[in-house]
């Protein structure tokens, strides 16, 4: 089973990805978290991504592609993966087809997380994120134990400066235009399923799952 998440910043794509690599013993491919570890790692590939990083540019989608390449080379994809965060638009897309056809395989399931500005502004803006080792929490939704301090590793919590409100504004607007295609794109295919992610988490991932049932092949 290989599935997309797709949504706004803010949607859940994240949170919904982990808890479903757990529930259906599937790979959770982020390709923030390959970013990350790629530069952390010193990779080749890593360095030629902080070189755009440092210059305040965005790490083109031919390096980002690269990087998804070696993650798909990995033996825990055999059973299946989550992929959370790619692709971002249509070229992405037209993109990952490609490098998933030259391994014989398709994407089975495209799930749309739909959200309101509203709830994406009101969980964004409470985001905190580890400086350590990256994970997640938020001041009401998913607080840490103790403040400030992150649950894993026992990191500094701090606020990204893209989940301030009024940058949360501006990366919804820029996710707006970049998605009309990618959405039609994935329509044409029918691939496509829209969920509301407004809702309790836990029922929107039981929605999820029972996406996966239709597929005859795969066995929760």
């Amino acid at each position: 089973m290989r599935i997309v998440l797709l949504g706004p910043p803010g949607a859940g794509k994240g949170t919904q990805a982990q808890r479903l690599a757990e529930r259906l013993n599937l790979a959770h491919i982020s390709t923030g978290d390959i970013l990350r570890q790629n530069v952390k790692d010193q990779t080749s590939l890593g360095k030629e991504a902080k070189d755009f990083m440092e210059q305040g540019l965005l790490v083109p989608d031919s390096l980002m592609a690269r990087m998804l390449l070696d993650r798909l080379a990995q033996p825990d994809i055999k059973r299946g993966f989550i992929l959370d965060g790619y692709p971002r638009n249509l070229a992405q897309a037209e993109t990952l087809e490609l490098l998933l056809k030259e391994k014989g395989i398709g994407i089975d399931e495209v799930i749309y997380l739909d959200s309101s500005d509203s709830v994406i502004i009101q969980r964004l803006s409470g985001r905190l994120a580890c400086s350590n080792c990256g994970a997640n929490f938020h001041i009401k939704n998913m607080p840490p134990k103790a403040a400030g301090i992150c649950d894993k590793c026992a990191g500094k919590l701090y606020q990204r400066t893209d989940d301030k409100e009024e940058t949360v504004m501006k990366r919804l607007q820029v996710y707006k235009q970049e998605a009309v295609d990618l959405i039609k794109y994935y329509q044409e295919k029918k691939k496509l399923s829209r969920l509301d992610a407004d809702i309790d988490p836990d029922v929107v991932l039981n929605e999820i799952i029972a996406l996966t049932k239709k597929h005859d092949s795969f066995k929760v």
